[in-house]
């Protein structure tokens, strides 16, 4: 770990010490970070904490903001602290729904504190599906029984059905609605395009182009205006015996059709299909099956989801082209690279632009 990360203990140390709930005094032990994830600093923090004469380990999460540009594009003015809108995300969903979260302890606006904004959540145990290698050739569920595989993508489905039962009109999520726009499709498509072309700059991307001018033409009406999570897929749930147990990952939530959401789900099943060359394992439902299933514990009928599986492929070639554009402001990649174009993403993307 840098030495700039470890002068953030003690700062750190007091600040929790005003925060968890009871504790007398707190001793932060060695920082981990885990691997993969291109936007927050994910450090997991073990704790000694003393309450009442009695001293205990625990372990909490640290998400910083990191000083580059988001990710993901702003849904609203003022969206641009990553952590604050994940934080504040976190926290309404507690407010308004039985969607497991993990324990939030606070959020820190003031950067001087440990050098960036900052908020902590407890750590929750359990399995994360991978990207690399991808979760369905290598680890837990490529290795479970087939029964256990079905299960798991049945509860991610039932815990995507309920943060859509979640009402957006609820005085916790004011901050997310736009104040001179619909929140809609039509909006969604002006904000990745324009996220889009920023990115690429001057460059030419074949595949966004296209998939851009299909979708503005045959742009549907909204079935609904709900909450959609954003990033909805396994590997942002925490799983223990294969229910989703914590559900991650609320940089890009937004207003929207709960279609939205489900594109990108299925979206991501062909992404760790088809992408990679994987057949679809024992147990495991088909993308058809998973959108009947959705349907069911949403309580409603779910038409043709085509298009928003297309969305959410261009959306997710244009992410990688800002990645890309990170690591080359870090000084990680050469300005010359082509990695921004070429990546499972886009090869996700062409697969889905076949179909039309």
């Amino acid at each position: 770990m840098s030495d700039d990360t470890e002068a953030i203990r003690e700062p750190l140390q007091r600040w929790l010490a005003e925060r968890l709930p009871g504790a007398e005094s707190v001793r932060v032990g060695e920082f981990e970070r885990p691997t993969g994830g291109f936007s927050a600093v994910t450090l997991l923090v073990p704790l000694r904490v003393h309450r009442g004469g009695i001293e205990r380990d625990e372990q909490v999460v640290l998400r910083m903001e990191t000083p580059e540009p988001a990710i993901y594009p702003a849904q609203a003015p003022g969206l641009d602290v990553e952590v604050d809108l994940q934080f504040r995300a976190m926290q309404a969903i507690q407010q308004t729904s039985r969607v497991p979260i993990a324990p939030l302890f606070g959020y820190e606006a003031d950067a001087s504190v440990i050098g960036a904004p900052f908020f902590v959540m407890g750590f929750v145990p359990g399995e994360i599906p991978r990207e690399n290698p991808i979760y369905t050739q290598q680890g837990f569920f490529a290795e479970a029984a087939p029964e256990q595989r079905r299960r798991m993508l049945e509860d991610g489905l039932r815990v995507l059905a309920e943060i859509h039962r979640i009402d957006w009109r609820h005085p916790s999520f004011d901050w997310l609605a736009p104040a001179n726009a619909a929140p809609g499709m039509a909006m969604q498509l002006d904000i990745w395009e324009h996220f889009a072309r920023r990115e690429l700059g001057d460059r030419v991307h074949p595949g966004i182009d296209r998939a851009f001018e299909w979708l503005r033409d045959r742009l549907p009406p909204d079935s609904s205006i709900g909450l959609c999570w954003g990033d909805a897929r396994p590997g942002n749930m925490i799983w223990q015996d294969f229910r989703c147990a914590c559900v991650t990952d609320f940089e890009n939530i937004s207003l929207g059709p709960p279609e939205l959401d489900l594109g990108w789900w299925l979206m991501f099943d062909r992404f760790s299909h088809e992408t990679y060359g994987t057949p679809r394992l024992p147990g495991e439902p088909t993308r058809d099956e998973q959108r009947e299933l959705y349907a069911g514990f949403a309580g409603r009928e779910v038409a043709d989801t085509f298009y928003y599986e297309l969305f959410a492929g261009v959306r997710y070639a244009a992410i990688v082209v800002r990645v890309m554009n990170r690591l080359v402001d870090r000084g990680t990649l050469g300005g010359d690279q082509r990695l921004w174009l070429k990546n499972p993403a886009s090869t996700c993307l062409d697969q889905l632009l076949e179909a039309i």
